[in-house]
């Protein structure tokens, strides 16, 4: 996969986490870094509204992939991000988002408080990796 291939990919997903939110919850995702916020409300409203069926292997891959495109599509801007398509383990190859020396793994986070751990803030590590970019340079 190219560079731009990935680029548009991941645009086309944060839009579908856009469509979705509306959609599915009535909440507006404007790309703003303060929309960032709402996406903690929307992970966990997909288990509130579908309960085990938003744990499936599927819909969990489709809801982390498309709003950790959201939030980092609004990184990348930000902070002069790019996308990286990770192919070291064939079987589950990953898209990072790479800033500098860091590397940012926004599907990963997300999974994390829809399925591990609702505690987890998808809004803390994105400060996180803003503070990050801060405090290098």
């Amino acid at each position: 996969m190219s560079p731009d291939e990935l680029s548009k990919l991941m645009s086309d997903c944060a839009n579908d986490a856009v469509v979705t939110a509306a959609d599915e919850f009535n909440i507006v995702l404007d790309k703003s870094p303060e929309s960032v916020a709402l996406v903690d409300d929307v992970l966990l409203s997909f288990v509130d509204k579908y309960h085990d069926l938003a744990l499936e292997d599927e819909a969990v891959f489709t809801i982390c992939n498309i709003f950790g495109a959201y939030i980092g599509e609004i990184l990348r801007v930000q902070l002069d991000g790019e996308w990286i398509y990770d192919q070291s383990n064939p079987q589950a190859p990953t898209v990072f988002l790479k800033v500098g020396e860091n590397t940012y793994a926004l599907a990963g986070i997300c999974y994390e408080r829809l399925v591990n751990d609702s505690q987890v803030s998808v809004f803390a590590y994105y400060e996180q990796a803003l503070s990050n970019h801060k405090l290098n340079h």
